[in-house]
């Protein structure tokens, strides 16, 4: 879509098409993956997704874009998200000892580190070599190897007692928001967390548009950025997998805020004859994004407990896309009026002072410790 329309409108509509029913749905996804076998969920979710890719290979068959078809697949890939995303989240406390869970986090980190790294490279060869429709059969080929996969692994699942009436549905839905809105810490570190997302949301689909537009870039020179964004994540995952980190976790969330902020800040502000220094700042930025990623679900899942995971997630994921989409929606004008530098520069700003303010708050700085 980048290099067919070069808009941050249809960026923007094809993000929302990919979040909005994933924010709709999610709440709701989330009792019921508490309630369900996790494993069973995930499978039958990628398996959803790689169906909706595999529609998309004949919508794309002539070579022609057909913009609506392809934001209708992309909200039907969305679905699926809303049930694969907060069930694998919510797997780990259940397979993995408490005092190891951020080094597991920051393992995971380091897979979604090489599938960025790798996918934009494989991604750029196969396009140059390939049509773009046959282009998406390896995203369908890598959900025949993770449902595969996902066979031979043994997870715990607890039954629920009670039926899944639509009364006790929302019922689950309210202790979810209640766990998460009685522990104060918990509640401010979510609320600013979607405020970050708010502002970096429309800003993150402009990464392509600032490396053409303001950098003079082309195919190859976005490829480049989003490996070198995931060689950041791989670095930062690495670190927290390979050490026990003795800083307290919810410092970490603070100080990767600032640090992600600031590499907006310094990339908006760059000449377009620093390209190089803008891939730097942009490694730095997945670096910083890896370790609060960690960092903030390690968080969630030590003060949840584990049979609430399902639906706290799927909240917080909701809970930040929504908002995110009001940014979306003026992403089109944002990128016109002021400029995508500009963008990145505000969007930064608002990223260290929520650093800053996490620092000054006192039930959010006692996450973590001994009580």
């Amino acid at each position: 879509l980048s290099l067919e329309f070069k808009s941050a409108e249809v960026l923007a509509f094809a993000a929302i098409a990919g979040l909005l029913p994933q924010a709709i749905v999610g709440p709701y996804a989330g009792v019921y993956i508490d309630r369900w076998d996790k494993k069973k969920v995930m499978i039958f979710a990628d398996g959803f997704i790689a169906s909706c890719t595999l529609l998309m290979t004949f919508a794309l068959r002539d070579g022609h874009v057909q913009l609506n078809l392809m934001y209708l697949l992309m909200s039907c890939r969305s679905i699926g998200s809303a049930f694969h995303q907060p069930a694998l989240q919510a797997v780990a406390p259940l397979i993995v000892p408490q005092d190891q869970l951020l080094r597991v986090s920051g393992v995971n980190q380091i897979l979604n580190s090489v599938s960025s790294i790798a996918g934009p490279a494989l991604g750029a060869l196969a396009i140059a070599a390939l049509p773009i429709n046959q282009v998406l059969y390896l995203d369908v080929i890598g959900a025949v190897f993770a449902i595969s996969s996902l066979l031979f692994i043994s997870i715990p699942y607890f039954k629920s007692e009670h039926k899944a009436s639509l009364k006790q549905v929302l019922t689950d839905l309210k202790l979810g928001f209640l766990a998460i809105h009685k522990n104060k810490g918990l509640n401010r570190m979510f609320m600013y967390s979607i405020i970050a997302t708010i502002g970096i949301m429309p800003v993150a689909i402009m990464f392509p548009l600032l490396t053409i537009d303001h950098f003079g870039g082309d195919k190859f020179e976005m490829s480049v950025i989003e490996i070198i964004w995931g060689v950041g994540m791989l670095v930062g995952g690495s670190v927290l997998s390979a050490f026990k980190i003795p800083i307290r976790k919810v410092i970490m969330i603070n100080f990767m805020h600032i640090l992600l902020g600031l590499t907006f800040v310094f990339s908006g502000l760059l000449s377009p004859s620093l390209f190089m220094v803008f891939a730097i700042l942009t490694g730095l930025g997945g670096a910083a994004m890896s370790i609060f990623n960690a960092a903030f679900m390690t968080i969630i899942q030590e003060e949840i407990a584990a049979d609430m995971l399902g639906r706290v997630f799927s909240l917080y994921f909701s809970f930040a896309i929504i908002p995110s989409l009001i940014g979306l929606l003026f992403a089109g004008n944002i990128a016109d009026h002021i400029g995508v530098a500009n963008a990145f520069i505000i969007a930064g700003g608002l990223c260290i002072s929520l650093g800053i303010i996490s620092f000054l708050t006192p039930s959010l700085m006692k996450l973590g410790l001994k009580k």
